[in-house]
This record gives C-alpha cells, sequence and structure tokens, in this order.
C-alpha cells in the first residue's frame, strides 16, 4: 500500500500531525516502537508547562499562542479536561536573560504578567521560601497540560479521522526518493512524503540517508515529594520555573494529590537511545532535594522519581524543516526539553508544510541551515 504521508514517531508531535494531516483527507501511517503513550520518549510523567511570557525568546510566542488555541480545541474535540490553569510563577534575579525576556516577550505581545517582589511572593505563596535578590513573574493564563491524556485524545481522533496506526514496529532504514520508503523489522511502506518525528531516535534515523543533524539524546530526571495540600495544591499553589546563572529549575503543584512535582532543566548527560536508561537513583535525588530544601522547605518526604529523554540542539532551539537534499521528507526534532507544550501546533504546521509547502508559523527560528 502506498501512503500520502508516513510519519515516524508517533508521540506529541507525530500524533497531532497524524490527526490535521486525516482531517485534511490525506492517506496517513504512523509508526511507533512502542504503544503511544508510553514511557520511554520525552513526553510521559502527567504534565508539562505551558507558558506564553517566553523566557526562551520572544520568537517563540506566537507559536505558543496558537498551540494555546489548539490545546483549547482538543478539549472541546475529546470532550476532556486537558489543560488546568494554575497560572506560572517564573524566579530569578532581575537582571537574568529568562526573566528579562519573560518581562519583554509580555510586553510585546500584551500578555497578562504579575511582578511580585521576594517579599511579596512569599506572602501570596506561603510554601515559597527565597532570598531577597530574586523577583517572580507570575504569568495567571499559564499552566499545566496533562502530557499522556493530550497524546491519547490526538491518538483517538487521528484513528477517528482516517489515519492508521502500527504500534510495536521499529523502522530499521529510510530510503529516500520520488518515493520514500519505510522498513521495519516487519514491513516495507511506501510514501510521497515522510515526517520524522522519532525523539531521540531522530539522528539515527537521518543517518540511513545519510543525514547528520546536531542532536543529542539525553537522560534526565524528575521527582514526586509529599506535600501539604493547603500550601501546594495546584488551586493555591502555581506551576514555577527558577533561573540561575549555573542551574534551572521547573515543577508543579500537587495536582490530584500526586504531591510536588520537580525537575531539572538544564545538564544530565548524553545517552545512547537504545540502551535502557539508567533508573532514578540517589545521586539524581540530592540536586532535586537541595533545591526544595531551599526554596519549599515546607514539602515532605521524596516519594519516587522517573527518567525522560531530551533531544538537545546545540542552542536549545527547534529544528523545523525540510531536509535540503530531500523536499519531501520533513524532521521536526531537537526540542530540547521545552516542545510539548508546543506540540499541538507543531502537528499543525507539519500538516501545512506538507499540504501546501508552507506555515502560517514563521519557522526561521527552526532551520536547518542554522548549523
Amino acid at each position: 500500500m502506498v501512503y500520502d504521508v508516513i510519519i515516524v514517531g508517533a508521540g506529541s508531535m507525530g500524533m497531532a500531525a497524524g490527526y490535521y494531516l486525516a482531517k485534511a483527507g490525506k492517506k496517513v501511517l504512523m509508526l511507533d516502537t512502542y504503544t503511544p503513550p508510553h514511557q520511554e520518549g520525552s513526553h510521559h510523567g502527567d504534565t508539562r508547562i505551558i507558558r506564553y511570557a517566553y523566557g526562551e525568546g520572544a520568537s517563540y510566542v506566537p507559536f505558543v499562542k496558537r498551540a494555546g488555541e489548539l490545546w483549547q480545541e482538543l478539549e472541546m474535540l475529546a470532550d476532556e479536561h486537558l489543560f488546568l490553569q494554575t497560572g506560572v510563577v517564573n524566579i530569578g534575579e532581575p537582571t537574568c536573560a529568562f526573566i528579562q525576556n519573560v518581562k519583554a516577550s509580555a510586553a510585546f505581545y500584551g500578555l497578562a504578567l504579575e511582578y511580585y517582589s521576594a517579599a511579596e511572593a512569599m506572602n501570596k505563596w506561603p510554601g515559597l521560601s527565597l532570598p531577597v535578590n530574586l523577583v517572580a513573574y507570575f504569568e495567571p493564563t499559564a499552566g499545566v497540560l496533562r502530557v499522556e491524556a493530550c497524546i491519547r485524545a490526538y491518538k483517538k481522533l487521528a484513528l477517528e479521522a482516517g489515519a492508521s496506526l502500527q504500534t510495536n514496529e521499529k523502522v530499521l532504514t529510510i530510503q529516500a526518493g520520488e518515493m520514500v520508503q519505510v522498513q521495519t523489522a516487519q514491513n516495507i511502506y511506501k510514501a510521497k512524503h515522510l515526517i520524522v518525528t522519532a525523539g531521540a531516535w531522530a539522528s539515527e534515523l537521518l543517518q540511513t540517508i545519510g543525514i547528520t543533524i546536531p542532536v543529542t539524546p539525553t537522560r534526565k530526571t524528575f521527582a514526586w515529594f509529599d506535600a501539604d495540600e493547603q500550601l501546594y495544591h495546584d488551586e493555591v499553589f502555581p506551576a514555577y520555573c527558577f533561573e540561575f546563572a549555573d542551574s534551572t529549575y521547573y515543577g508543579f503543584p500537587s495536582i490530584d494529590g500526586t504531591g510536588l512535582k520537580l525537575g531539572r532543566h538544564d545538564g544530565g548527560e548524553a545517552i545512547n537511545p537504545n540502551e535502557p536508561l539508567r533508573p532514578f537513583d540517589e545521586a539524581d535525588s540530592v540536586d532535586l532535594q537541595n533545591f526544595i530544601d531551599q526554596f519549599m522547605p515546607q514539602h515532605g518526604a521524596l516519594k519516587y522519581g522517573k527518567t525522560c529523554k531530551y533531544s538537545m540542539t546545540p542552542d536549545e532551539d527547534f529544528i523545523i524543516d525540510f531536509l535540503p537534499e530531500h523536499q519531501n521528507i520533513i524532521i521536526a526534532a531537537g526540542f530540547s526539553g521545552h516542545g510539548f507544550k508546543f506540540s499541538s501546533a507543531v502537528g499543525e504546521v507539519l500538516a501545512d508544510l506538507i499540504i501546501d509547502g508552507k506555515s502560517k508559523q514563521d519557522l526561521t527560528t527552526f532551520q536547518l541551515s542554522r548549523f
């Protein structure tokens, strides 16, 4: 069977793209090594932050605003509560680039943003303990997405729209050409167009057609701590980002009684994505424990930790582009630990690139040629 589009990697980005393409009448095959949503990629562990006043740079704001609209649309279509408007508080020294970008992007795009000194922030959120040199910028319209539920919702819609999904089928090689050929352990599939949204495996897949992209699969960890619900429940405590000169932390209030969730965004160790990740261990917990002891001292004991994979680019900006030598192959990779919130809009963009050859979003920042 020949398809209009094959999508390799049916996680958050791939599943969304599959839905938008199938809805547009394209014959779509989505392939995944596992059964999404699963624990082997970047997007699991219940929750991810969505924020609009973007510390990584104002150029992201139109893209994430569109993503927010599409998440709202998905909630209606799926008839499911996927977004919690907890607000997001960004905390750091007033001169740090991340905080400056949060302020600048909010001002430029007219986004709601509230300023608090350290003392004012601790008064508003008694669960916080902040040194006087830090400031807080609170974005009330931001919040938290339920990751696995979002992927399941796009999966259901994609299949209802007529997309095909083959799970537990690892792609071994890609053969470029006028018709793209994709070989798995079980089958060979052909299509006019190919989208690679394979996360940590994108680099090795593209190497089978002689393309090298600068994406490094990286082991990351996050953990949950017991929480006083009066202080840290999602109705009274926001999601948060802490930016320091040498480290970046992020986390979530206690949602559904799960406890405070905390992760470190920077650092991590480069990995081979085909080898099992080292489980969360004591060395992982020490750093997170030190952070939470200092800034949320009224927390309880460590409950448990998990691991996931980031796919890092050198500049931490995404890659969304046609392959220069193969204009019927599109790569969406290197989301560098801040991609999930965009995945609804990335799916729409990938569908637009296939159907129209261009996108309404400005993708200049994400071009392969920058490397």
